[in-house]
């Protein structure tokens, strides 16, 4: 066994910011639905009617970092360089029932009769991306369109207004429209829909969505799955200590407007066991406000208002997980009686107090998802820890591995002729302890000194040996006494 001690790490916290959505809903022929201007509360739709939606003034909210987000694809590559990644937003999510084609058409509304002011863009990710990958920008768009345009749609597939067929997106291209998905079922798509132009009477601007392409055509019940909306909480949710409050709503749910009362719980271990019950905000109590750190897996049931069905709600709810900036734990020292008797190098295992994705660098090499290195040479080392999730990356953390030659050669050539543990001086209050195999002590090394192979001055035979390690490490401010031991090899 070898000694491992983290040394003062410093840390650095990368925080994405998300935000808290508004709501607003009104009756209209189609469905209609209350806006999100969050991807991690993206509304959940499907194929079975046009939705009527909308994006208020109160949207522009920014799912993106500024910093990162530059080159995304058409997001900033608009035919006009002042066009909005994001403004008056809207967020969307279906899940393909079917394998097949599919579209969809964003149309402009006015409901009072008058001119919609609203120019409206898009973007679409998936298969199956994080809405954590979409704000960072590692997630790039693959259909999308921030275009001016000149009809009263934009969307995926064939314009109905004048026949347009999609076309690839390219910057300055004037086009509205983009290419058909392709979809396989199961598949899980998000969609951005972005009012660019400004909202002037602080009113809702209106668009109805409707979806199109031949799996809907053949059956538009099935070609998205509808069961996606009992799902209404949304998809769950991974957020970073610290991050702004995420506002849950009932309102997307199959009761509509039919709300007479909404009962919130939370399961916070998501061990099957409800935890408490929660008092919701807003009429009827239809939202709550989730706040960091508190993870949880959080239920809705409505009562209806006319009782039909008497009873709505999200059975698997929705799991938030918050997680903290990654803190090295341990550094573990592991296989080391294995590796090479000629390269003194060591397999070391990072142990992270937290439950995250993290992937690990050491050394100033590459990252690696694997806590585990080998060939680790003893010394000083260092490493760089990155939450995946995107809620935090440490500074390079020096971490100490005290190692041992696995055998010496006390022949007087001047190569391995005398042992000590490598590394002792960076220890507190270190002392060595040499035994044969029977246990009889033979030396006490100082911290400067080193074993020759005698006894009294007699040689001693080719053989192993063993040693114990004592020394002092701080943890927290206390003096936790360590003891390592294990065996070394002389060779004559």
């Amino acid at each position: 066994m070898i000694a491992v001690t983290p040394i003062a790490p410093l840390m650095r916290i990368l925080v994405i910011a998300l935000f808290a959505c508004l709501f607003f809903t009104f009756s209209i022929s189609a469905q209609s639905s209350p806006n999100s201007p969050d991807c991690r509360s993206a509304i959940p739709v499907c194929a079975d009617a046009p939705i009527m939606g909308m994006a208020d003034g109160g949207g522009d909210i920014d799912d993106f970092d500024p910093e990162v987000i530059t080159e995304t694809g058409c997001l900033e590559k608009g035919s006009l360089s002042n066009a909005n990644i994001e403004h008056n937003t809207s967020w969307y999510v279906f899940r393909a029932g079917t394998g097949g084609q599919v579209g969809f058409d964003i149309e402009s509304i006015a409901l009072s009769g008058g001119t919609s002011a609203a120019e409206w863009d898009f973007a679409v990710y998936g298969p199956d991306v994080d809405c954590g990958d979409i704000s960072s920008g590692t997630a790039i768009p693959i259909r999308c369109n921030y275009e001016v345009n000149n009809t009263n749609f934009t969307g995926i597939g064939v314009n109905p207004e004048n026949g347009q067929a999609g076309a690839p997106s390219i910057p300055q291209s004037q086009n509205t429209y983009d290419e058909w998905l392709d979809v396989e079922a199961g598949e899980i798509y998000y969609i951005l829909i972005n009012n660019f132009n400004t909202n002037f009477d602080d009113e809702p601007e209106h668009f109805m969505l409707t979806f199109t392409g031949s799996s809907v055509e053949a059956d538009s019940n099935s070609a998205l799955d509808c069961t996606l909306r009992d799902e209404f909480l949304g998809l769950d949710i991974v957020a970073c200590e610290g991050d702004p409050d995420i506002t849950l709503s009932a309102l997307n749910s199959p009761a509509g407007a039919d709300i007479s009362n909404v009962e919130w719980t939370v399961d916070y271990d998501d061990d099957g066991t409800i935890d408490d019950t929660l008092t919701g905000t807003g009429a009827f109590g239809a939202e709550y406000v989730v706040t960091s750190p508190n993870t949880g897996r959080y239920f809705a049931e409505i009562t209806t208002a006319s009782g039909t069905p008497p009873t709505v709600a999200d059975d698997g709810g929705i799991l938030i997980t918050f997680h903290g900036e990654p803190i090295l734990d341990e550094v573990r020292v592991i296989d080391d009686l294995i590796t090479s008797d000629i390269h003194d190098v060591y397999s070391v295992e990072f142990i992270v107090a937290g439950n995250s994705d993290y992937e690990y660098a050491i050394n100033d090499g590459e990252f690696q998802d694997e806590p585990i290195f080998n060939d680790i040479p003893p010394g000083i080392n260092t490493v760089i820890i990155n939450d995946k999730n995107g809620c935090g990356i440490t500074e390079p953390i020096e971490f100490l591995i005290v190692g041992y030659p696995k055998f010496f050669t006390p022949n007087s050539d001047g190569v391995n002729d005398t042992w000590n543990v490598k590394g002792i001086e960076m220890l507190t209050n270190p002392s060595v302890y040499i035994f044969d195999r029977y246990g009889k002590l033979l030396e006490q090394l100082a911290v400067n000194a080193n074993w020759d192979g005698t006894y009294n001055g007699a040689r001693m035979p080719s053989s192993d040996y063993w040693f114990r390690l004592e020394y002092d490490r701080s943890d927290d401010a206390v003096i936790v006494a360590k003891t390592v031991q294990a065996h070394f090899t002389l060779k004559r």
